[in-house]
């Protein structure tokens, strides 16, 4: 199995930025993608964020804000986030699409979230 831990959420004022980071741990054979979905109180999980061969993918609302990183060496994404504004408060994901042997199938796993809050 696969295990994502994020860390680096917290509370700022808008126009500020955070820096968000997720590892993922456990039996990995090949991670396909890796990125970013948040959720907001009320809405469905959005895409953020995805890497994946080398194509990076945003959403139309972060584009030019924020900045996905990925090392495939070590299995990490972080997430740069600028120029913060309220609607970007949400509980953000970490997600890899990974399998856990040779034979295995691609499965996609989630972290636990973190929470970003942007204050006025």
């Amino acid at each position: 199995q696969v295990q994502l831990v994020e860390s680096g959420g917290g509370l700022v004022q808008e126009g500020g930025s955070l820096r968000l980071s997720c590892a993922a741990s456990g039996s990995i054979f090949s991670v396909n993608a890796m990125g970013w979905y948040r959720q907001a109180p009320g809405k469905q999980r959005e895409l953020v964020a995805t890497s994946s061969s080398g194509i990076v993918n945003y959403a139309d609302s972060v584009k030019g804000r924020f900045a996905i990183a990925r090392d495939n060496a070590e299995n990490t994404v972080s997430l740069e986030m600028n120029s913060l504004k309220p609607e970007d408060t949400a509980v953000y994901y970490c997600n890899a699409v990974a399998k856990y042997n040779s034979v295995s199938r691609y499965l996609s796993y989630w972290g636990p979230g973190t929470q970003v809050t942007v204050s006025t």
